[in-house]
C-alpha cells in the first residue's frame, strides 16, 4: 500500500462489542425518521443526520458522510439508500431490510391515498388549498436543509468551490449529473492521491463546530462490525436474491401478459429507470416526463407536475413521484380489472421495481465501501461527490423555489446551455408570503417542519377558499 493511500488501523480489525442498540429500539427511531422524512433528499439527510448522529449518537460524522458520498454514487434514492445502510451497519441485513422499506412506506401510503383523491375528485378547491399551502411550506425546509447539509459537507474553499462549479454547471449549462459526478470524483481522486489537506475527510481550512460527534463516541464506534467484512461468497448470494425479487416479476409479467401490456411495459420501464436515477427525482423527471408523456400516453404533461406535488409533500423520497405515474397509467389502460384495482396493483409495480434495486446496490457493495473506509483515496474522491451534489441540491432547490412562487418561467439560452427565468409578473404574492413565513418561522423560531406544514396547509386550504 502506498503511502498516499491508507486503510483502517489494525486496531480496527478486531470484532466489536455489542452496541447495545436492540433492534425494536432501532425500529422504532426508523419508522419516526420515515415520518419526518419530508423535503426531499437534503430535508431528509438532515433528519436521518439530527437523529441518528446528533440526538442518538449510534454513529459519528465521519462515518455518516462517508455512508452518504457512497449511496450519492449510486441509481436511485440516495436518502433511502443511506437508511438501508445504516441499518444494515446497525443489525445486518434484517436492519437494512427494515430501515429501507420503513422509508419508503409513509410515502408509499400518503401518495396512494393522495391518488385516489386525484383521480376520483380532481381539482376540488380543498384539495388544491392542501397542496397550494404544503408547497410554499416545503420551500422552506428544503431551503433550511440545503443550508445544513452543506454546512456538514463543504469543509474548505475548494469544496465550496467544487460545489459552486458543479451549480454553475447543472443550472447555466445544463451539464448531466453524471458528468458532472464523474468530473468531480476524477478531482477528488487525483487531490487524494496526491495529498493535498483540502480532499482528505477532516481537511482544509473550516472545521464543522465543536458539536461534531466523532465516530469514537458513538454507540458503533470507529472500528469495523464483524457482519462488515467483505465476503464475496455472502455478497454473491444476496445480489442473486435481489435480483430474482427485482426481476422475476418482471419476466412473469413478459411470460403470461406480453410485451405491451401496461403492467409489462411499467415493469420493464421503471427496471430501466432505477437503472439511471443518479441525482434523485428530479435529474430523472425529464426523462420519466418525456417517456410517461409522450412515448406512452400514461398521462397529461401537467399531471406530471402535480405527481411531483404529491412527492414533493409526503414523506418519502421524491422518486415516489414514480409510483404516481404507475397509478394513472395502470388506472387508463389496464383491461379486465376494475380501474383503481389496477391502479394499485400499480402503484404497488412501479414502487417495487424502483426500490428493489437499491437493496441490491447496497448490500452487494457496502462491505466493500466500509472496509475501505480509510482508504484516503476513497475517501477524498467521495467527499468530492458530495461537495459537488451539493451545488447540484441547490440548483434544484432554486428549481423548486421558482415553480412554486412564479405562475410562468421561460428559458434564456446561452452559449452552451440555457436556464429558467421566472416572468415576475407571474409572482404569487400569496405564495410567497406564505413561503416568507415558513421560512421565519424554520430559521427564526426554528419550528419544527411538522407544524410548519400543518399551519401552511391550514393557510393554503382558507386562502383557496376564500379567493
Amino acid at each position: 500500500m502506498s503511502g498516499a493511500v491508507t486503510e483502517l488501523p489494525a486496531s480496527s480489525e478486531t470484532v466489536l462489542p455489542d452496541h447495545g442498540i436492540s433492534f425494536r429500539e432501532a425500529t422504532g427511531v426508523w419508522a419516526r425518521i420515515a415520518a419526518l422524512s419530508f423535503g426531499g433528499p437534503a430535508g431528509q439527510i438532515a433528519v436521518m443526520h439530527r437523529i441518528l448522529v446528533d440526538e442518538k449518537r449510534w454513529i459519528g460524522e465521519e462515518r455518516f458522510l462517508h455512508a452518504l458520498n457512497y449511496c450519492m454514487l449510486l441509481p436511485g434514492p440516495e436518502a433511502q439508500q443511506l437508511a438501508a445502510y445504516i441499518g444494515w451497519l446497525l443489525h445486518k441485513t434484517k436492519g437494512g431490510l427494515v430501515a429501507g422499506t420503513l422509508f419508503v412506506l409513509p410515502g408509499f401510503v400518503a401518495i396512494l391515498g393522495l391518488s385516489y383523491i386525484y383521480v376520483l375528485l380532481g381539482h376540488a378547491p380543498l384539495i388544491v388549498g392542501l397542496f397550494f399551502g404544503l408547497k410554499a411550506a416545503v420551500l422552506a425546509v428544503v431551503i433550511e436543509a440545503v443550508v445544513r447539509i452543506g454546512k456538514r459537507a463543504l469543509k474548505n474553499n475548494v469544496m465550496r468551490g467544487m460545489a459552486v462549479a458543479a451549480f454553475v454547471a447543472i443550472f447555466f449549462l445544463d451539464a448531466p449529473f453524471p458528468l458532472i459526478v464523474l468530473t468531480a470524483a476524477l478531482a477528488g481522486f487525483l487531490g487524494g492521491r496526491a495529498g493535498l489537506p483540502a480532499f482528505q475527510v477532516g481537511g482544509g481550512h473550516a472545521s464543522m463546530g465543536a458539536d461534531v460527534v466523532h465516530d469514537r463516541d458513538t454507540a458503533l464506534g470507529e472500528g469495523l462490525p464483524d457482519h462488515a467484512r467483505p465476503n464475496l461468497a455472502w455478497s454473491l448470494k444476496i445480489s442473486g436474491a435481489l435480483l430474482i425479487l427485482w426481476l422475476a416479476p418482471v419476466a412473469l409479467l413478459f411470460a403470461f401478459l406480453g410485451p405491451d401490456d401496461v403492467f409489462t411495459r411499467i415493469a420493464t420501464f421503471f427496471s430501466q429507470m432505477a437503472m439511471v436515477t443518479f441525482g434523485g427525482a428530479y435529474s430523472v423527471l425529464a426523462y420519466v416526463a418525456q417517456e410517461a408523456v409522450g412515448t406512452f400516453g400514461w398521462l397529461k404533461p401537467g399531471e406530471m407536475l402535480d405527481g411531483l406535488g404529491l412527492a414533493e409533500t409526503t414523506p418519502g423520497p421524491l422518486i415516489m413521484v414514480t409510483q404516481f405515474v404507475g397509478f394513472l397509467a395502470a388506472f387508463r389502460e389496464a383491461t379486465g380489472l376494475p380501474p383503481l384495482i389496477a391502479a394499485t396493483l400499480g402503484a404497488i409495480l412501479t414502487t417495487w421495481v424502483t426500490f428493489m434495486p437499491c437493496y441490491l446496490w447496497i448490500f452487494a457493495g457496502a462491505p466493500f465501501i466500509e472496509r475501505m473506509r480509510g482508504n484516503r483515496a476513497l475517501s477524498a474522491t467521495l467527499g468530492a461527490i458530495t461537495a459537488a451534489v451539493v451545488g447540484v441540491i441547490l440548483n434544484l432547490a432554486l428549481w423548486f423555489a421558482i415553480h412554486t412562487l412564479f405562475g410562468e418561467v421561460r428559458k434564456v439560452a446561452i452559449i452552451g446551455g440555457g436556464f429558467d427565468v421566472p416572468v415576475l409578473a407571474s409572482l404569487n404574492i400569496a405564495a410567497l408570503v406564505l413561503a416568507i413565513g415558513a421560512a421565519i418561522a424554520v430559521f427564526r423560531f426554528k419550528v419544527g417542519m411538522i407544524p410548519v406544514l400543518g399551519i401552511c396547509a391550514a393557510l393554503g386550504i382558507a386562502y383557496v377558499l376564500i379567493a
